[in-house]
């Protein structure tokens, strides 16, 4: 057996990216496992970042390369946030574990001329005049904490009106966001958090659609006005977790991986997984999945498939043991063919680009 003295730890450049291989890195140095040496890797979908997801042949872009230097044992491991990797991976690779689960949902994000402050999380305040230039200059609203939230989904409908713009890359919030808001424009967005975040306050959009995880993870939370409920979006498949991806066979790696592999988010994500595999869900698909423990022992698995003009739609949900996750995804990926969802698939991947029908296997979300 190998003695390590050092693990390569393979990862993009970008702020999210970066934070999740530290926190991996430092949970493995907590559990006494080996250190790591951070190798950053420019992928495909780095070297594009002007240009729509759906252009370029979507998110498998983000980890083609972090794959590539692992199957030539460039690194050791590879970290990614697990909607990015594609529902098959290639051959001779394997997800060794997965940190816990962070906040899965979808976020609505508010221009910071639209925050009413207020001291803490829990109490509305009167409107106090903000000078919004000068908060996002200084930061000072983010360091404060000061956010504005919106009770519900009726509110955020009456708040941003009958046609807002919206900036968010995922063809799958689109396609369901279109059914509760039919007259919004949405606009695809590429960038940093910050970045998409500036663009957002200098009025740009209206509204931005993120995942709840990577805004908390950055230390945006506060800037969260909404959390949407998986009734109204249904998330990524994924969404939330970050795992980590080893070579098949190398056993010292997955013995170190397992020091920090969290069970309950490795059972969600393999539910969520074989959903998309069972439906042969392509990068540019609106594909919805949650997979949510309701005890120990039990999951319960929610998904959607939705045109993607949003007029149609083809939901479902499962429950069973948490140990039978992959088969429970499995069953209701077929019960989604049997209810419809196949035609739906069948005409979205008709109205992909030949680029991206290549990109058949890859779960997409921005």
């Amino acid at each position: 057996m190998r003695t390590f003295h050092e693990l390569r730890l393979g990862t993009r450049g970008s702020q999210l990216a970066l934070w999740q291989a530290n926190e991996v890195a430092s949970r493995l140095a907590d559990a006494d496992g080996p250190r790591c040496r951070i190798v950053i890797i420019k992928t495909s979908g780095d070297r594009l970042a002007d240009a729509p997801l759906s252009d370029v042949g979507g998110k498998r872009l983000f980890v083609k390369e972090i794959e590539e230097a692992l199957l030539r044992n460039e690194i050791d491991l590879a970290v990614h946030s697990s909607k990015d990797m594609p529902a098959v991976l290639p051959e001779g690779l394997a997800i060794a574990g997965v940190l816990p689960r962070e906040d899965p949902r979808d976020a609505v994000v508010l221009p910071i001329s639209k925050v009413r402050l207020k001291p803490d999380a829990t109490r509305m305040e009167d409107d106090v005049p903000v000078a919004a230039g000068a908060l996002v200059a200084s930061g000072a609203l983010v360091a404060s904490g000061f956010s504005r939230t919106l009770p519900s989904l009726a509110d955020l409908v009456a708040e941003l009106g009958p046609a807002p713009s919206i900036g968010t890359g995922s063809v799958r919030r689109v396609a369901q966001l279109m059914r509760l808001l039919p007259g919004a424009r949405f606009t695809p967005i590429r960038g940093n958090l910050d970045t998409r975040l500036r663009k957002l306050d200098a009025g740009e959009y209206e509204a931005l659609v993120l995942a709840s995880a990577g805004l908390r993870r950055l230390g945006f939370a506060s800037r969260i006005s909404l959390a949407l409920p998986s009734s109204a979006c249904v998330p990524a498949p994924g969404q939330g977790i970050v795992a980590i991806e080893i070579r098949e066979g190398d056993d010292e790696v997955r013995y170190a991986v397992a020091r920090i592999d969290d069970a309950a988010a490795g059972a969600a994500l393999d539910a969520e997984r074989a959903v998309v595999a069972a439906l042969g869900g392509g990068c540019q698909t609106p594909i919805g999945a949650l997979a949510s423990p309701l005890d120990e022992a039990t999951l319960e698995l929610v998904a959607v498939v939705v045109a993607l003009d949003g007029s149609r739609a083809v939901g479902g949900t499962v429950r069973g043991p948490r140990r039978e996750a992959a088969a429970i995804g499995t069953r209701l990926g077929a019960q989604l063919i049997a209810d419809g969802a196949g035609e739906i698939l069948a005409d979205a991947r008709r109205q992909q680009s030949p680029l991206i029908g290549r990109q058949s296997a890859a779960m997409i979300d921005d």
